[in-house]
């Protein structure tokens, strides 16, 4: 095999991550864990964190495509008027254009991976926002210590 060059990963952790809201009343916060920068490509990967009743404006994306994996938390996401109940190991698929939202429906947080392909100015809009800090709850989820069984 003739390697022209070798890309070293890059590897982050929660602590890592910076947050944001995008705008100062929202009830999300995303945490951006690779963007077109980190990642020399047009993607933007974040965790999206949803507060008890919070949920995302109705929005579209033109040729990007976003994908959404449940961590924890329960909610309802719609596309387009179809609407799905989403919980821990669910994973959604929006097509560019779709008309989305996802609001938590749970009591406690919604956590959930977000992929979007490419990346349409997505991390961009998020960098735009209000930087914001992730506490000990987000940090837990994010680093699955809330999962780990005491012995």
């Amino acid at each position: 095999m003739n390697m022209t060059h070798c890309m070293i990963p890059v590897v982050q952790s929660p602590r890592d991550y910076q947050a944001y809201r995008i705008s100062p009343n929202d009830t999300n916060r995303l945490a951006i864990v690779f963007e077109p920068a980190t990642a020399h490509a047009s993607l933007t990967f974040c965790v999206e964190i949803f507060d008890e009743g919070g949920k995302t404006p109705p929005n579209r994306h033109q040729f990007a495509i976003e994908m959404f994996f449940v961590l924890k938390g329960e909610g309802l996401a719609t596309c387009d008027g179809k609407s799905v109940s989403i919980r821990p190991g669910d994973s959604l698929l929006v097509p560019p254009t779709g008309i989305h939202e996802i609001k938590n429906t749970g009591s406690g947080r919604l956590y959930a991976l977000c992929i979007m392909v490419p990346n349409e100015d997505f991390a961009e809009l998020i960098h735009s926002g209000i930087p914001v800090e992730l506490d000990e709850e987000d940090l837990r989820v994010l680093g699955r210590s809330d999962a780990l069984v005491p012995c």
